[in-house]
């Protein structure tokens, strides 16, 4: 199982904002800090504030920050909001003629571990992504 870099990204600008409770973050500094492009930053931004995980504000002094507490917001939600699919192999996508159809286990068993995966990440938050000295701070967002 691969993530997208796009997944890669969404989660690093959450945990790069959460890190900054006190103040809007912008896009700039969020791609200068991790040496991304700011027009994917961009993108992704519009992807997690129209899921609710980001809050932006627009106009002279806006900037982003977290649509909801850190440890409301839950990895495996975040991850499914962005990830465009979950198919490790072509078969899952269905409509696929495959030759092994009705002799093979292997789907099942991929789904397996693709249940266990996502069913791992549910069982963590934005928090536990955290620095424990930033854990604290829980409480100050909105």
């Amino acid at each position: 199982m691969r993530l997208t870099t796009m997944t890669d990204y969404a989660l690093r600008l959450l945990m790069y904002v959460a890190q900054h409770p006190d103040r809007l973050c912008t896009i700039a500094e969020v791609a200068d800090a991790y040496a991304i492009s700011e027009g994917h930053l961009m993108k992704i931004t519009q992807l997690l504030g129209r899921a609710g995980w980001l809050e932006t504000v627009r106009g002279k002094g806006g900037g982003i920050r977290l649509g909801a507490p850190v440890n409301e917001i839950n990895i495996g939600a975040v991850v499914r909001s962005v990830e465009p699919d979950f198919y490790l192999v072509d078969c899952l996508a269905g409509g696929t003629s495959c030759r092994l159809r009705g002799h093979c286990r292997l789907t099942g068993v991929l789904n397996g571990a693709l249940g266990a995966f996502l069913e791992h990440l549910d069982r963590h938050t934005l928090a536990d992504l955290l620095p424990a000295d930033i854990r604290w701070m829980t409480n100050h967002y909105p």
